[in-house]
């Protein structure tokens, strides 16, 4: 469906200028100082030579032409032609420089957007929309980018020709000059209502540019679920509404734009109107010269230019300031809890200094300490009294793993044993009990030392758009020899032998190019080579035909071998052999026991096992 509005409502345009968000885009600016000291200079030094025109006409028609002084015309020309030499180059030079400093002020900018992004808790990913983050390290870095390209530091240049021009004006002659600013306030208050008009404008593009990203990005990732029930046609409609949305708010800017510049336009007719008319009684009885008034038509021109420019630079700083508050709002965005801080020691809690996770060969201790956790409770910090009962999906969930052991969670869809998995991982942090590895609360070791002792393979397996190598070894320092060793130890190699280029084979976006049960291959080599000291198995074999499960069943007996091992499985029968089997029922834990003792309660275990072996027993007759 398509993105409703509420989704898009942070891009209200905000105030035109905070002093607090300056001074934070400052940091990023600072280092390039020297950028923007050179690009006002080549400003300056341009708004100067606008000077040099009128100055060499009103100096030709007043002197050289009534002294037929050809010399003085040539001097004149080379002169305003040397102005525009060195006009031409300081354009050039301010474009160039004020586009380094907004590419560069981008590429720290968005470097550091994306850093934070990673370090940002899982539930925040669940709260945000995909197409709102895209739009904050795109869309809104770049009208960043606007605002030092054309914006701020061109604004500068405009303020400081248009004072120089002012100030020839009036030290030519000051009644010319109150003539042409006679128009001025007409000036404003046309600026003024093009500001209003188009500010308006630009929120509606945007926010209907959010939304056919958000439905662009969804139906593009579900076109298998479109094509499958033939909503092409549907969704083709529905994208030409969206698209008919965007394109009346582009229309409604353009028509903006189209009635604002022909009024300057008529506005700066009617100065040069009035200066003609004013310069022609005074020239008439000899008190003002056909060159001076020659020179204030050509000023009057050069004044209104960038009097234009400021009010389109107004409204390009108003869009950097939102967008500089969307993306600062982003990166104050509380990353998550990372635990020990590596410097001091000192605990995320304040609790003295621990040691870290002692070395050991066979695994670590896991253990959970009457946990309770719900994925939403922000009821309960905003004061909402109208949840009566919090839907806890754990309810003191307290077990014990040893080092070296096999523990597997089993139990109906929503039992609660993927929440365990991302509990242990810190996905997520319960809101009661304790997690302890070695005795150590998890929420006092680094994230990154803590996910370092966890090889994870996961039900639904992400691999990038690269190549296998890099898939499987990750971030990881591991040769491709060791990771060719990993993969034969659970077959993946027979996967990457059939690659026409085996491990430099790029595959396709989340691995499209190769089947799943050779995706899943592929996530156990990626497990392996990483020589993890817990293994986490979440549904590990669920995509994976029962041959290709056999090889994996005894790649993983060698894997978990000296090693903690935690498994949630669907297929019990994967699971007979694990030293303790937890069954959970509605977030509790029910029953606990080895695969034959749980057998012989004739609880839940056994109901669930003998439902999969009658299952089982149907399939094979059938076939």
């Amino acid at each position: 469906m398509t993105a409703p509005a509420s989704i898009h409502d942070d891009d209200v345009l905000g105030k035109v200028y905070d002093a607090r968000l300056m001074q934070r885009l400052g940091v990023y600016v600072r280092p390039y100082a020297w950028l923007v000291v050179a690009a006002l200079s080549c400003l300056m030094l341009d708004g100067l030579m606008q000077l040099v025109g009128p100055l060499m006409t009103r100096r030709v028609i007043d002197s050289a032409l009534p002294a037929r002084d050809v010399g003085l015309v040539w001097q004149s020309a080379l002169l305003f032609a040397a102005s525009l030499v060195v006009g031409f180059a300081c354009e050039y030079g301010e474009t160039m420089l004020t586009s380094l400093l907004g590419q560069r002020v981008m590429r720290d900018l968005r470097r550091d957007v994306f850093s934070h992004v990673q370090r940002l808790p899982i539930v925040f990913f669940d709260r945000n929309p995909v197409g709102r983050l895209v739009t904050r390290v795109t869309s809104d870095v770049e009208a960043l980018n606007e605002l030092f390209t054309a914006g701020v530091v061109a604004g500068l240049g405009d303020l400081f020709t248009l004072l120089a021009i002012s100030a020839l004006m009036l030290a030519t002659d000051w009644r010319l000059a109150l003539a042409a600013f006679a128009v001025v306030p007409f000036v404003y208050l046309v600026s003024h209502l093009f500001r209003v008009s188009v500010r308006g404008a630009y929120r509606d593009i945007r926010t209907r540019v959010a939304r056919i990203n958000a439905f662009l990005q969804e139906r593009l990732t579900g076109m298998r679920i479109v094509q499958l029930f033939g909503r092409e046609r549907h969704e083709a409609e529905r994208f030409s509404a969206l698209n008919r949305d965007h394109l009346e708010a582009h229309l409604k800017s353009i028509t903006v734009y189209a009635l604002y510049f022909p009024a300057i336009e008529m506005l700066m007719s009617v100065a040069l109107a009035m200066l003609i008319v004013g310069g022609a009684r005074r020239v008439e009885v000899g008190t003002l010269t056909v060159g001076t008034v020659a020179a204030f038509l050509q000023l009057v021109r050069r004044f209104f230019q960038p009097l234009q420019d400021l009010s389109d630079k107004f409204n390009t700083l108003q869009q950097a300031m939102a967008a500089s508050e969307r993306v600062f709002k982003l990166l104050d965005t509380e990353k998550a809890a990372s635990g020990a801080s590596g410097a001091s020691g000192a605990s995320r809690s304040g609790r003295p200094a621990r040691p870290p996770v002692p070395a050991r060969l066979h695994g670590v201790t896991v253990e959970f300490q009457d946990v309770w956790f719900a994925y939403d409770l922000g009821h309960v910090a905003r004061g909402d009294t109208r949840h009566a009962a919090t839907e806890w999906v754990l309810k003191g969930v307290s077990f014990k793993v040893e080092p070296g052991r096999t523990l597997a969670l089993v139990g109906h869809t929503g039992a609660g044993k993927t929440t365990i998995i991302n509990l242990l991982l810190r996905f997520y942090d319960p809101q009661r009990g304790r997690i302890l590895i070695d005795g150590i609360d998890t929420r006092d070791l680094a994230l990154d030392e803590l996910r370092a002792l966890i090889g994870y393979v996961q039900q639904d397996i992400f691999l990038f758009a690269g190549d296998v190598l890099t898939n499987i070894r990750l971030s990881n320092r591991i040769s491709e020899e060791a990771v060719a060793a990993g993969a034969a130890r659970v077959g993946a190699d027979r996967v990457v032998r059939r690659l026409p280029k085996g491990y430099a084979q790029l595959l396709g976006e989340r691995g499209a190019s190769i089947s799943v049960g050779e995706r899943q291959l592929l996530s156990f080599a990626r497990a392996i080579v990483a020589d993890p000291r817990l293994l986490v198995l979440d549904e590990a074999t669920s995509a994976v035909d029962s041959e290709i499960e056999a090889e994996i069943q005894q790649a993983l007996s060698v894997l978990k071998s000296g090693r903690t091992t935690i498994a949630v499985a669907h297929r019990l029968s994967t699971i007979v052999d694990s030293d303790e089997i937890l069954v959970l029922h509605h977030g509790q834990l029910r029953e606990r026991g080895t695969h034959r003792e749980l057998l012989a309660k004739r609880g839940l275990y056994n109901r669930l096992f003998r439902l999969q072996a009658g299952t089982m027993r149907e399939v094979e007759q059938a076939l």
